[in-house]
């Protein structure tokens, strides 16, 4: 293939809906949510599960992802708001990303339906796992800094903008590859690992793994691996990536919420003493090359040549920073203007902190400093990558 970057392995429909504090504070009342039930990992079997979590997660000022019993379910829920109705999956919006600046991609879909048709870059090459036709929407929810409920007993204020995902997506689930994907790859410079995270049987992932294993050998000598991380279904499912596939991996690419889901326990990400002690550790578990942590205030490579990665980590948080202030509808000048702010004197200070260090085991980028009252928080991890992935391109 003549494509240098190959994106892997899944993708769905969103559900955007828009915030609503008026439906959110009814909801409320009509389920009477209280305080002492709110939390992030309850199962989620009802829509008054669905809005306890809601709740659980903004009252900690967290991200998140989350299953749910039905993907009806998250019909009736989305019904309730306005909404926009865009592509999910790490590979299919770093396609569309990195597609705004002239870098086209090939793609391996699990799902294809009329939106997928409809807004998948036209000249992206791309197989699918799926012969039929499937929809099971995730729904995305976005609230921002400030966003208020308050209603019954409740009354939340979220300290920063955040996204949380639902969904019971049986393609996600299943992971079906195709075959015909090593083809596509046989070329490529670059490869994109990433959508494993809903599978709920161990040894069904283990095969897809060896799978992906042996599209790996399709690869040429020097093509990079980069393995974006999630929201799993089942935290242990990450051990089966370490064990199968990670001394293959360049990257292994991370948020803060899966850093601390490592590790089980917080990191306070403004001290970076403490951010180092947390990555020299998750370090000694990943066999990974490189670790890459993107945050909303900065983002850095830990690994040996930490430095080599500065235009990428560049890149991808102008490139997450653009889609945090301007959206879907994002301009070339609109990256532009992005790349030439000037970062937060607090950004720019934690970097350099890292950054003097010393060992080049580790390297920062700061963030740069943007206002934005309505932000949007989905898919800024996905936009990280797509802005790191071509600079990855020798």
């Amino acid at each position: 293939m003549s494509e240098k970057i190959a994106l892997g392995f899944c993708n769905n429909v969103d559900y955007e809906i828009l915030w609503s504090r008026a439906v959110l504070e009814d909801l409320v009342i009509l389920y009477q949510i209280r305080p002492g039930e709110l939390q992030t990992r309850c199962q989620i079997q009802s829509e008054r599960d669905l809005l306890v979590s809601i709740l659980g997660f903004m009252r900690r000022a967290e991200g998140g992802e989350r299953f749910v019993l039905d993907s009806a379910l998250i019909e009736r829920f989305a019904a309730r708001f306005e909404k926009n109705i865009t592509l999910g999956g790490t590979s299919v919006r770093a396609a569309i990303a990195m597609r705004k600046l002239g870098q086209r991609s090939a793609l391996h879909l699990i799902t294809q339906n009329d939106h997928v048709r409809r807004l998948i870059p036209s000249d992206s090459p791309y197989v699918c796992s799926n012969s039929s036709d499937s929809v099971y929407p995730h729904l995305i929810v976005q609230y921002g800094a400030g966003d208020r409920i308050c209603a019954g007993e409740i009354d939340i204020r979220a300290r920063r903008s955040n996204r949380l995902i639902f969904h019971c997506n049986a393609d996600r689930i299943a992971m079906r590859l195709a075959p015909d994907f090593a083809d596509l790859i046989a070329g490529a410079e670059v490869l994109l690992i990433s959508g494993f995270n809903a599978m709920q049987d161990q040894r069904l992932l283990a095969e897809r793994l060896a799978t992906v294993s042996l599209m790996l050998a399709k690869l040429p000598g020097g093509a990079k691996v980069f393995l974006e991380d999630g929201g799993y279904f089942d935290p242990r499912f990450r051990q089966e990536l370490y064990r199968t596939l990670g001394r293959r991996v360049s990257v292994y690419s991370m948020n803060e919420d899966e850093l601390q889901e490592h590790l089980k326990r917080r990191i306070e990400l403004s001290d970076a003493a403490q951010v180092r002690t947390a990555l020299d550790e998750l370090h000694r578990i990943i066999p990974a090359a490189a670790i890459v942590l993107h945050t909303e205030h900065w983002a850095l490579a830990h690994g040996a040549g930490a430095s080599e990665f500065a235009g990428a980590l560049k890149a991808g948080v102008t490139m997450a920073t653009t889609r945090f202030r301007y959206g879907d509808g994002f301009t070339v000048a609109n990256y532009r203007e992005i790349e030439n702010r000037a970062p937060s004197s607090e950004n720019t200070e934690f970097a350099m902190a890292i950054n003097s260090m010393g060992g080049g085991d580790l390297y920062c980028v700061p963030v740069a400093e943007v206002e934005q009252a309505k932000a949007t928080t989905i898919g800024l991890g996905d936009a990280f990558v797509g802005g790191f992935l071509p600079a990855l391109l020798s």
